[in-house]
Formats: structure tokens, sequence, C-alpha cells
């Protein structure tokens, strides 16, 4: 992040996530996949609005938490092991690492990997 934007203010941070190696078992499971979403939105400090996930045919889970600061969303892919995760929440109350902690656990990820942005520059004119 450059000194400049260290400075600006923003509406909020974009966590995404990839998580590789992940319990088989576990991405193809839609009620453990929203448990584990709950518990991560929790934990992170979000506020909870609602929550679905959907089994795909031959695998994989989708899910979403619409939560008061914005979402976080997961998408599976039990064949490799791998899940996607995005979180996106509006000003400071959450921690979105918080999401991607529990996550990790929770799957078993042998390795994961982050990014978060900054979105919704303030002030800026374009």
């Amino acid at each position: 992040m450059s000194d400049q934007q260290k400075t600006k203010q923003f509406l909020g941070n974009h966590l995404l996530v990839e998580l590789y190696n992940c319990d088989v078992a576990l991405l193809n499971n839609p009620e453990k996949i929203e448990s584990f979403l709950k518990e991560a939105a929790l934990v992170s400090g979000a506020t909870i609005v609602s929550v679905h996930t959907n089994l795909f045919n031959p695998h994989g889970v989708s899910g979403v938490v619409i939560i008061a600061e914005s979402h976080i969303t997961i998408h599976t892919w039990p064949e490799h092991g791998y899940a996607a995760v995005d979180a996106f929440t509006c000003g400071d109350s959450v921690d979105t690492m918080k999401v991607a902690d529990v996550l990790e656990d929770r799957l078993r990820a042998q390795s994961i990997e982050t990014k978060i942005f900054k979105r919704g520059l303030l002030g800026l004119k374009i």
C-alpha cells in the first residue's frame, strides 16, 4: 500500500482468500460450510443478517453470509481440495483476517494465500 493510500479514508476492506489442500469431505458438506461461515462471521465481529449454502452436482458448495457490514462468500472445489473466500466489509469494526483464520483452521487447509484491497476511496474525484 502506498503512503498516499495510508492517509486516505476508504469505505471498506475486501479480503480474498485462497485455501489449498483442504479436507475434501468438508469442502463438499453444505451444513459444515454454513457452520464455518457463521463462526467466521461472528469471530470477526460481523453481524449476521442471513446465510445460504448450495450443494452442486456432482460436487462443490457455494455459500454466502449477508452481514450488516456487507458479505462473506465461499466457493469450493472438493476435486481440487480448494476453496475461494471473499469477505467484503464496510468500516473498521470487522477483522476480516479472522475470517481467513477460522476457515483455514476449520477446512484444515495446508496452504493459504490472502490479499486485502481497500475499496471506495473517499474524496477521490474521477
